[in-house]
């Protein structure tokens, strides 16, 4: 994901210190249920929409917003399936991270997936049985999604 204005603005003053971070991640289901993924040009990895809120921006339309600049698709955002603190992040420049992560199941309503942003190597639409590799956690999100029940979070 690329580094938001206010996050390097902060880096100027905090240096690698730790930052605690918003987050969201869209699970995005077409209308014949297929989950939309993008591969990562910094890994090369399949992984979910996400991204970081701009200050004063709402989660869900953070979620929105970042699905139609990855990947074209026009989405609405449903309800909340799962909030998580995630792990502590170290990148390759030495800056610490952590995400609260808020996650939506989202449904398409427009657009044809496409590479829409330097972010994205492709992009497309999955069966749920056809996945390609993803990382548990992004596995752990589309299960959730598909799941009809409230909201999961660790109880700790």
């Amino acid at each position: 994901m690329a580094t938001p204005d206010f996050i390097r603005t902060l880096r100027a003053d905090a240096g690698h210190q730790l930052l605690w971070l918003p987050g969201v991640t869209a699970i995005v289901f077409d209308d014949e249920g297929r989950v939309l993924l993008g591969r990562r040009a910094d890994n090369g990895k399949w992984s979910v929409v996400g991204g970081i809120p701009d200050p004063g921006e709402q989660p869900a339309e953070c979620a929105v917003r970042e699905v139609y600049e990855e990947t074209a698709v026009r989405c609405v955002a449903e309800r909340v399936v799962l909030v998580e603190a995630l792990k502590q992040v170290t990148y390759d420049n030495g800056d610490i991270c952590q995400f609260m992560d808020i996650t939506f199941r989202c449904r398409a309503v427009g657009g044809e997936p496409r590479v829409n942003d330097d972010e994205s190597l492709e992009v497309g639409w999955f069966a749920l049985d056809a996945l390609p590799d993803l990382h548990e956690t992004g596995l752990f999100r589309i299960k959730q999604a598909m799941a009809d029940a409230p909201t999961w979070f660790d109880q700790g």
